[in-house]
């Protein structure tokens, strides 16, 4: 009879003595459905990466329709076949796509019950959930316009230049993770820079060398607590670790390692920062109601932000409890509703998919505990280091960090060291860092077809270095 999928790390023997190769092929043969998982989540990887190739292959397919319907005197109308196109080209429906395959695999393996038992009952979705309410709200015009004015004062020092808020928004706002949680720092950040600086139409190298610097920014940003990043949270309660700890071992050097980062490519990139010119400051009246043509949204008086920024609080304080921060959300709704006189459209498409690309990856990455435990266990301290930050590239990093947790007799430098790994390559791919979807999806209008893959990693490379020397020589 097949047991439970995914089978319990502890059914499996324990390494004694053989190679890691070894284990891992004993570890197939005594549950094959661990190869099968596991190929398809490369396909979806591969798919992840290959994402912006539909995308363009749709436009291309789009065009000759479009042409075909020309020369025949017919109207243009969407392609059946591009729009399919399309969809395959979204990153944030990939892994949700292939997790249709997985389940079907995993039906047909095991049956139907073992699947839906693995689906509903195993895989923990409250992260997922957790980041579509954080992005709802975090995007919000008053909680917006909050952390724009405060970032205005940062800017102000330097002139209000581009450059000036390029340099506040990479280093203030990451670091704002560690109150706010990381993916709600990420979605300030991005929407502020797409305001601020990507309006402006920089230079394609400085778009994806500021993506990689907000990616890993905002991955390593949120170490100066023990509540606020993914895959410090995994570990937090289980190792003991509290925020006085974090700060010291942690933290520190995070801020160091961000500001470091941003001075590199802001003197990299100095002449084209300089040269941009911003637009002109709009005023809170001003701001057009996108749902009711010719009109104007009146100013965000201060206890409408008041409650925002409470909404926001009571879903960081109960993040771990989907009914309650969900129930919250549903206030919200209503309050905003209430409001409207004060509030732009709640945008709700983005946080959706986001959440739907997480949810997919978590569906998948719960099946590959079969191989990441045991190559963690057998790395010494500077290896684990390396190999949890291209683990984390392919995989979200809190997993990596709660796979950790699971290895037996794991020293303290060895701690240390994987959940270092696994913040410092939280920015070289999209599904590095839970946060990084929502950067994609706010920002990928202003990257031709899509982002690319190999220009976020080399946009990242850079201050990953940095942030990997502070963290393991210092």
């Amino acid at each position: 009879m097949i047991g439970d999928i995914p089978r319990p790390l502890t059914e499996y023997p324990a390494l004694s003595g053989e190679s890691l190769w070894h284990s891992l092929v004993a570890r197939a043969e005594l549950e094959p459905f661990n190869a099968i998982a596991t190929g398809i989540f490369i396909l979806a990887i591969l798919h992840t990466f290959s994402a912006a190739r539909f995308a363009a292959l749709a436009h291309r397919v789009q065009h000759r329709h479009d042409e075909t319907a020309r020369a025949s005197g017919r109207l243009p109308t969407p392609s059946v076949a591009a729009e399919v196109l399309h969809f395959f080209g979204e990153v944030e429906v990939v892994f949700g796509l292939w997790a249709v395959v997985l389940a079907v695999a995993m039906t047909a393996y095991a049956g139907w019950e073992t699947a839906t038992h693995y689906l509903n009952d195993t895989v923990n979705y409250t992260e997922p959930l957790f980041v579509v309410v954080i992005m709802a709200l975090a995007s919000t015009r008053p909680v917006v316009r909050f952390a724009e004015s405060g970032l205005r004062l940062v800017a102000n020092a330097g002139g209000g230049t581009p450059a000036a808020w390029w340099v506040s928004i990479l280093t203030i706002g990451p670091l704002l993770g560690s109150l706010i949680t990381e993916p709600a720092a990420m979605t300030i950040c991005a929407l502020l820079l797409a305001r601020q600086f990507y309006d402006l139409e920089p230079s394609a190298k400085l778009k994806y060398a500021t993506l990689g610097a907000l990616f890993v920014n905002v991955s390593i940003g949120g170490t100066l607590t023990h509540f606020a990043a993914p895959p410090v949270l995994m570990v937090a309660r289980p190792w003991g670790w509290d925020t006085l700890f974090m700060l010291s071992h942690f933290g520190w050097r995070a801020a160091v390692a961000i500001a470091l980062s941003t001075a590199v490519y802001y003197v990299v990139f100095r002449r084209e920062l300089t040269a941009l010119v911003g637009h002109a400051p709009v005023a809170d009246e001003e701001q057009p109601d996108e749902d009711v043509p010719g009109a104007v949204l009146l100013p965000v008086p201060p206890w409408v932000t008041a409650a925002h920024l409470l909404f926001m609080a009571w879903t960081v304080v109960t993040s771990h409890y989907p009914a309650l921060f969900l129930g919250g959300f549903l206030f919200f709704l209503g309050f905003a509703r209430a409001t409207g006189l004060y509030q732009s459209r709640i945008e709700l498409k983005t946080p959706l998919l986001v959440g739907f690309f997480l949810a997919g990856l978590v569906i998948h990455g719960g099946l590959q505990g079969w191989w990441i435990a045991p190559l963690l266990g057998s790395l010494s301290e500077n290896p684990l280091f390396l190999g949890s930050a291209l683990l984390t590239a392919v995989n979200d990093n809190a997993l990596i960090t709660y796979l950790a947790t699971l290895v037996p007799n794991l020293g303290d430098p060895l701690k240390a060291a994987v959940v270092q790994g696994a913040v410092v390559g939280g920015g070289l791919t999209v599904i590095a860092n839970a946060p990084n979807p929502a950067g994609q999806a706010l920002l990928g209008r202003f990257f031709d077809d899509a982002v690319s893959p190999l220009g976020l990693a080399l946009g990242a490379l850079v201050p990953t270095l940095i942030a990997a020397a502070m963290f393991r020589f210092f």
